[in-house]
């Protein structure tokens, strides 16, 4: 029989960016007769030329239906679906059946690729994986940005952490890409929008486990109090002004209140301005700054021991759930299914809202001033703006345990050193 060419990625098929590890180049699994196979960016078959046409039929376990079916003498076969499907091969030649295969991980190399440049994304998906890893019964291997694996390695010493550039593809029976597939018209990376069913839940789906959110186990840290007075992080960047609190007094009356109430208020964000043009936001005034390029240990630490958070639909707004933190979420561009619940979540249903979870409103990464419904209006940014710091005030009131402090001592003392 003639050997095997690599596997060609198929044209009709939209690729996700190669931001994940690109799969072995030839399927990694040997069947009989020199056909190969595998379940790297879905089920995959190599055919060479032998002693007669060869007919597959790919099939899904779970529902019945043939998912695809064809006759050829030498080539390749790769499904369309690249989730988590239970896919059976069959392959016949000249009439006889020569192999059938059901997928099954079980004891089997798998590989979950995250992306990296995300930090909340890879927290809210981290629990679907091990429950994928619990179910099975794979050797899963994750891969993603190495500052995010000390969170989890020691918490998860069943699942083997590396960055992208220490996978092994070759050795893989099965590849999974967790992502948000915005333009994947035809669910070829997911079997459902993630516009849907919430950021997070979104990776249930892919993966073939139950959606039901969980948060991931966090690695443990120090049990000494870090600041030893009581104190509540916030953070007020992130990477587009959508998702910014527009409010321009809102911080500042926020860390007032805070204050007032007799806690230290502690600004965790990784810079203390940030923007784009002629828009930037700084650290509030009266905040004590933390920011910087703190490991991610160090922030789990923090939130921790933390009162509680206030922030907004970013990753420390994810890790403090991690870690057990009560989260006030300001969020007006997303729809509360987004992201995790949290009973302090602050929105204005009177305004524009929830555009990241419309499929009309197509995300632009590129575009710091996303505002899709509003732009270049006076409405612009409402969905935020009109969320009053007396509704983030309220909610945070509403926090079982929150209580006044005493505050004979002043401000400045409570403050003590910015590091």
């Amino acid at each position: 029989m003639d050997s095997l060419p690599a596997l060609p990625r198929t044209p009709t098929i939209q690729a996700p960016p190669r931001a994940y590890p690109a799969p072995a180049p030839v399927p990694t699994q040997q069947g009989p007769f020199g056909l190969r196979f595998d379940f790297n960016e879905g089920c995959r078959i190599a055919l060479p030329r032998g002693e007669g046409e060869w007919h597959v039929v790919l099939r899904d376990t779970a529902t019945g239906n043939i998912l695809f079916e064809t006759r050829l003498e030498q080539g390749f076969v790769v499904s369309s679906k690249r989730y988590f499907v239970p896919f059976r091969i069959e392959v016949a030649q000249n009439g006889a059946q020569v192999f059938a295969h059901d997928l099954d991980c079980r004891d089997r190399e798998v590989h979950i690729a995250f992306p990296v440049g995300t930090l909340g994304d890879v927290i809210g998906w981290l629990p679907y994986a091990a429950r994928f890893q619990a179910e099975r019964g794979c050797r899963l291997t994750c891969s993603m940005a190495a500052n995010l694996i000390p969170l989890f390695a020691d918490a998860y010493p069943h699942i083997a952490f590396v960055t992208q550039d220490a996978v092994e593809t070759g050795r893989f029976y099965a590849t999974y890409h967790l992502g948000l597939f915005f333009d994947d018209e035809n669910r070829h990376w997911q079997p459902c929008d993630f516009r849907l069913v919430g950021l997070h839940r979104t990776a249930g789906y892919i993966l073939g486990v139950d959606p039901t959110e969980a948060p991931p186990r966090i690695a443990a840290t120090d049990e000494k109090r870090p600041i030893a007075e009581p104190y509540v992080c916030i953070a007020v960047q992130s990477s587009a002004q959508a998702k910014i609190w527009s409010n321009p007094e809102g911080w500042h009356a926020v860390v007032r209140f805070l204050q007032d109430a007799g806690y230290r208020v502690v600004c965790i964000d990784q810079k203390r301005v940030g923007g784009s043009g002629l828009v930037w936001t700084h650290i509030p005034h009266g905040a004590e700054d933390r920011t910087g390029d703190v490991p991610l240990l160090e922030r789990a630490h923090l939130l921790r021991h933390a009162a509680f958070f206030v922030g907004l639909s970013s990753g420390l707004a994810w890790l403090a759930w991690a870690v057990g933190t009560p989260v006030v979420m300001i969020s007006g561009f997303t729809h509360p299914t987004n992201e995790f619940f949290t009973p302090h979540r602050v929105i204005n249903y009177h305004a524009c809202n929830s555009c990241w979870n419309d499929p009309r409103a197509r995300f632009d990464h590129k575009d710091f001033l996303w505002c899709p419904r509003q732009a270049g209006t006076e409405r612009q940014f409402e969905c935020t703006r009109l969320i009053t710091a007396g509704q983030v005030t309220g909610a945070i009131a509403r926090i079982p345990g929150f209580a006044r402090h005493d505050t004979t001592t002043s401000r400045q003392e409570k403050k003590g050193s910015t590091r």
